[in-house]
């Protein structure tokens, strides 16, 4: 036996069953991405809370006789001791409880817009405060009403889950961790405010467990929508030009009368025509010509009968 030059081959290691000409390409994993929301869902509730963001402004404005700005700025994910971490005393904090999943959702607001809420509410023009305070008990029922409004577009926002939303008592940032779980991953979609003047931020924090389970029902609406649109056919231009109305016409056409019997005509008189009631008169649509026809009755009614086309339609391009 003859060995072949330069096919040298270093051995396998056992186990090793690769595709001819395939290679394995390995990734590395990061587990702190764990369950980080794709592009995708990013998208669509960012889409879900737009529409959330246009109802509850035309509904403020309503409320509190005064023109203001809400719209959506960011979506971002982070676990929940980032979050506490990162936040000051100057926020006005409502847990609200779902009745699905055991789980709540927290709405954030910047204490400076408060104050430009009850002072709109109490009637004024929206005054803020010069130095912030503590929330009384008083304020926090006056801006009970708006807390309530906020709470209630929320919930048609999301009436596709059918859940009920009770909105609860404010409460400190060192409470929060009595609302969501220690490990659980958040999920803030934060919107700008701008009212009399003042701007902030007002953020809606939901757990990441019930952001999933919000997204499949939104998969599922979504897919029966898509499903029951394609069952309804639309009519072809063909059946929709059916029911269309036109003008039809049975004549007697290249008839001559005299000018005599035409002034002399009065109800009642009869207008002779010289036409011989062999010869067939017209049937016309829309002034074009179609089939000959004789007149003919049908029970009660005129009718006529048809003989012969008269001519193929041509349809103008013009």
């Amino acid at each position: 036996m003859m060995e072949q030059m330069g096919q040298t081959q270093s051995p396998e290691p056992r186990g090793t069953n690769h595709p001819q000409g395939r290679q394995r390409t390995v990734h590395s994993c990061n587990f702190r991405y764990a369950g980080r929301l794709s592009n995708e869902n990013a998208r669509a509730l960012s889409a879900l809370h737009e529409k959330f963001a246009l109802n509850v402004t035309t509904a403020l404005e309503l409320n509190l006789g005064a023109s203001l700005q809400l719209k959506l700025v960011s979506l971002e994910q982070m676990a929940i001791a980032d979050y506490v971490g990162g936040l000051d005393s100057s926020k006005y904090l409502l847990p609200c409880t779902l009745n699905v999943m055991e789980s709540s959702v927290l709405l954030e607001m910047d204490i400076g817009l408060v104050y430009p809420i009850i002072d709109l509410l109490l009637g004024g023009e929206g005054t803020s405060l010069a130095r912030e305070r503590e929330l009384t008990e008083i304020d926090e029922e006056i801006v009970q009403t708006v807390s309530t409004l906020i709470v209630s577009h929320l919930e048609r926002c999301w009436q596709s889950l059918d859940l009920s939303l009770t909105a609860g008592r404010c409460i400190k940032p060192a409470m929060i961790q009595q609302v969501f779980m220690l490990n659980e991953k958040l999920v803030l979609l934060a919107f700008e405010i701008n009212i009399a003047n003042t701007t902030g931020l007002f953020r809606i924090i939901l757990p990441t467990s019930f952001v999933g389970f919000l997204l499949r029902h939104l998969k599922v609406a979504h897919s029966k929508k898509a499903s029951t649109m394609r069952l309804v056919r639309s009519p072809s231009f063909r059946e929709r030009i059916l029911d269309c109305n036109v003008v039809v016409a049975a004549d007697i056409t290249q008839i001559r009368v005299k000018v005599r019997d035409l002034i002399s005509m009065a109800p009642g008189g009869i207008l002779r025509m010289n036409a011989p009631v062999r010869i067939p008169g017209r049937i016309t649509v829309e002034n074009v010509d179609i089939f000959e026809a004789l007149p003919v009755r049908n029970g009660a009614r005129k009718a006529a009968q048809l003989s012969s086309r008269l001519q193929e339609l041509v349809v103008s391009k013009e």
